[in-house]
């Protein structure tokens, strides 16, 4: 039988591999998410069966629960709730791994008898997965809007204190652990302590950073399992969490370059949320040039090049599928379209990516931000869709800005602006965006999908 276990997860391994070369690219990323999928079918199966493994009724109820509870809401949630989603989860996926180190405490009185590696995984494992659930939960609040997406903070350094101290305290409470402490109350402070610190970390990061967070727990969460995936002593954990913990990192640092700040500026909090940079509002005693749909048709029917730049604002109205219609009106009047994506558009990694690919919008369609940028100059209209912060001339002209230093999409380096959305409010950022009272742009207001449907209509019509 473990000759049948050890050949299960050598499969299952397999499958997780070849799943995430599948999840690097649109149009293998259903395949490769099909075989993740099988792997962890295949892992779990050989887990059963290895010997001495009973309290089947408990599993039983466990996957039947979890299939409950996980399949409606992965089919129900819209695309513009992906990202919370994407928390919840990994932040279950964290609370799960701390769960089991203190069921593990409380199996062996203690860790007593064991090795010395075995209680510091375990314990490693509790104090990262309880940071991971509780400081998802914090993201998820943020994302949802249950919590203030600005930066909340307890009085500037005392909130950086008691986080230290957090910190300390759980590093105390397993070391004492460690050295033979056997109350339960020691492994619950660890828990305790470790949410605390995972709490007090997200909550003084701005909305704008979300996604690096996501992603930077995410990767915390797989480390935490691989830790107890070493205590258990199975290989199936410790493989699938190290290559949850690789990825989430290499995004993670992916992401923090895209917005050219290092991860300790992240963390350290203060974007995101607010109503007006720190250098105050440079665009309200500035006109605003709007347009219509009639004239929008018009200016974007005889362009030789129209780069489309979607955002947030594009999820929100679900006007992925009237943007493709647009863009192929244009194709046929011989307009080269293409589409300008900014790694941190949307609310999470390869969010526009997704949206567009929902579309079938082709892959080679969909240009990266190097790539963009040297196509502006060469552009006749940016159309920007519900895109705020990525597309902000303040993150390279204002020195007191928030974003400043962030790489943007170049888009006033184009003849002419069309800037879709609902209104002058900033973007998740909370910063002022002067590219819409620059003399290029025109707005033109409304919900992004019925103003695109508007233009629509207008086109044919030409």
């Amino acid at each position: 039988m473990t000759t049948v276990v050890g050949i299960g997860y050598l499969l299952a391994f397999s499958l997780f591999i070849v799943g995430l070369m599948g999840l690097t690219g649109p149009k293998t990323a259903v395949r490769g998410n099909a075989l993740a999928a099988a792997g962890m079918v295949v892992a779990i199966v050989s887990t059963l069966l290895l010997p001495g493994m009973g309290n089947w009724w408990l599993i039983a109820l466990g996957l039947v629960l979890g299939a409950i509870v996980g399949v409606p809401a992965a089919r129900k949630v819209k695309m513009t709730a992906m990202p919370q989603m994407v928390a919840l989860f990994n932040g279950v996926g964290g609370g799960a791994v701390a769960l089991i180190a203190w069921v593990e405490f409380r199996d062996t009185a203690g860790y007593v008898g064991l090795p010395l590696h075995v209680s510091v995984a375990s314990l490693f494992a509790a104090i990262i997965g309880s940071v991971s659930f509780w400081g998802s939960l914090m993201a998820f609040g943020k994302l949802q809007g249950w919590l203030p997406a600005r930066p909340v903070a307890v009085a500037g350094l005392l909130h950086r204190l008691l986080t230290v101290v957090a910190l300390v305290a759980a590093f105390v409470y397993a070391i004492t652990v460690m050295v033979g402490g056997t109350s339960e109350w020691l492994v619950i402070g660890v828990l305790i302590s470790s949410a605390f610190f995972g709490v007090l970390m997200v909550l003084p990061i701005g909305g704008a950073d979300m996604p690096v967070v996501i992603s930077l727990l995410n990767a915390a969460t797989g480390l935490s399992a691989a830790a107890m995936g070493l205590a258990l002593d199975n290989t199936a954990l410790i493989v699938a969490g190290m290559l949850v913990g690789a990825s989430g990192s290499i995004l993670t640092n992916l992401m923090a370059k895209a917005m050219n700040r290092p991860l300790a500026s992240i963390l350290a909090g203060g974007v995101g949320g607010g109503t007006e940079s720190s250098g105050g509002d440079r665009t309200g005693d500035r006109p605003v040039r709007s347009t219509n749909a009639t004239d929008a048709a018009i200016q974007l029917a005889y362009a030789n090049r129209v780069l489309v730049v979607p955002g947030y604002g594009m999820a929100v109205a679900q006007a992925q599928h009237v943007v493709r219609e647009l863009a192929d009106l244009l194709e046929r009047k011989g307009v080269d379209v293409g589409y300008a994506v900014h790694p941190v558009a949307g609310r999470m990694p390869g969010h526009m990516n997704v949206l567009l690919a929902e579309a079938d919008v082709p892959y080679e369609s969909l240009k990266d931000m190097d790539e963009s940028n040297s196509l502006f100059g060469q552009t006749d209209v940016a159309l920007v869709i519900g895109a705020n912060d990525v597309v902000n001339p303040a993150a390279r002209t204002d020195p007191d800005s928030p974003i400043y230093g962030m790489p943007i999409l170049d888009v006033l380096a184009s003849r002419s602006v069309i800037v879709l959305k609902r209104s002058m409010g900033a973007g998740f950022a909370g910063v002022d965006n002067e590219l819409f009272v620059d003399p290029k742009t025109r707005m033109l207001f409304g919900d992004a999908k019925a103003s695109v449907s508007d233009v629509v209509e207008e086109l044919k019509k030409l």
